[in-house]
């Protein structure tokens, strides 16, 4: 709990409160006024969410696989200058504010050497996991299903006629990647099968990432 529980509470935080800054900077200042624009953890925190439903897959999976969000930052798209481009904007602040994050715990390696000895392990430990957690969000964040990022991204991007459909799955967004990262592995296993291709490629991604990342602070 030590050395995961500010980098997460950080990292979404600081993820949803881009969102509402940069809906209030396209002309949306419904987040503002909800009070949700601060770095207050508490205002982010889903009780479901982001406690109950990563506890629940932690003892069910013995911490091989984990899944959270936080309570998403209201954000009302038609207020926006320029709806359908200002909402790729919007979505992508989220994804963009934990790669810079992740960028930064990197670089934070570099004056390790200055911390007190005896807090050098705990701290060390939590700049590793804000690094990882910050490049994880980001990237399943991204994947192009509403309501993640990335289907908010995509269907900004997408002519009318193919964005409409996508963004009618946003009510079932949850249900679609509980079924794609939980449910279809399981059934690959009991048929033999390995159908567990979305988890593998946000790994390779990840992996990808966090490489480019530790070459560009000079970590490798």
């Amino acid at each position: 709990v030590l050395i995961y529980a500010l980098p997460v509470l950080f990292a979404i935080t600081v993820h949803e409160a881009a969102h509402g800054y940069a809906a209030r900077h396209f002309g949306d200042n419904t987040a503002a006024m909800m009070g949700r624009i601060t770095l207050n953890p508490i205002k982010h925190i889903d009780p479901i969410g982001t406690i109950l439903m990563p506890l629940l897959l932690y003892f069910a999976t013995s911490g091989a696989f984990l899944f959270g969000y936080a309570k998403p930052v209201p954000v009302n798209f038609r207020k926006l200058n320029h709806p359908k481009l200002d909402m790729v904007w919007v979505a992508l602040a989220g994804p963009v504010t934990n790669i810079l994050l992740a960028m930064a715990a990197a670089l934070a390696f570099h004056a390790l050497p200055l911390v007190p000895a005896d807090a050098a392990k705990w701290t060390a430990d939590n700049l590793k996991n804000a690094f990882l957690i910050n490049i994880v969000l980001a990237i399943f964040n991204m994947m192009p299903i509403p309501p993640l990022d990335g289907g908010r991204v995509a269907v900004g991007l997408l002519p009318r006629p193919l964005a409409i459909p996508l963004a009618r799955l946003e009510p079932y967004g949850m249900l679609i990647l509980i079924g794609l990262l939980i449910l279809l592995p399981v059934i690959g296993r009991q048929i033999g099968l390995n159908l567990d291709v979305i988890s593998t490629i946000l790994r390779t991604l990840t992996g990808y990432v966090i490489n480019a990342l530790l070459l560009i602070t000079g970590n490798t």
